[in-house]
């Protein structure tokens, strides 16, 4: 089993900068995929950034350019820097390993941005 625990969150004003960390109980060079999910209030838990073992990141498109997701397998943690903040970007924000056939999930970390 594979515990995740994220860090960074906070409130940030809109245009401002943060960036989360989660660190995994695991060797990162056994996880296949890593990544970063948010949900805010009242809706659906959807997919932010992934990234592979080798590196390959990928990112909802709404994110492009102002999300950069990257991974440091030494130290097992993988980050989200996210850049120019809106305030729809607010939300609870879900690190989260694909290891072997199991995903696991961190507790998540809330990040608001106000206006």
């Amino acid at each position: 089993q594979v515990q995740l625990v994220e860090s960074g969150g906070g409130l940030v004003q809109a245009g401002g900068s943060l960036r989360l960390s989660c660190v995994a109980s695991e060797t990162m060079y056994s996880i296949n995929i890593m990544g970063w999910s948010r949900q805010a209030p009242g809706n659906q838990r959807r997919l932010v950034a992934t990234i592979s073992n080798g590196g390959r990141a990928n990112y909802l498109d709404s994110m492009k350019g102002r999300f950069t997701i990257s991974r440091d397998n030494a130290k097992n943690t993988v980050y989200l820097q996210m850049n120019s903040l809106k305030p729809e970007d607010t939300a609870v924000y879900y690190c989260y390993a694909v290891h072997g056939h199991s995903t696991y999930w961190g507790q998540g970390i809330q990040v608001t941005v106000s206006s």
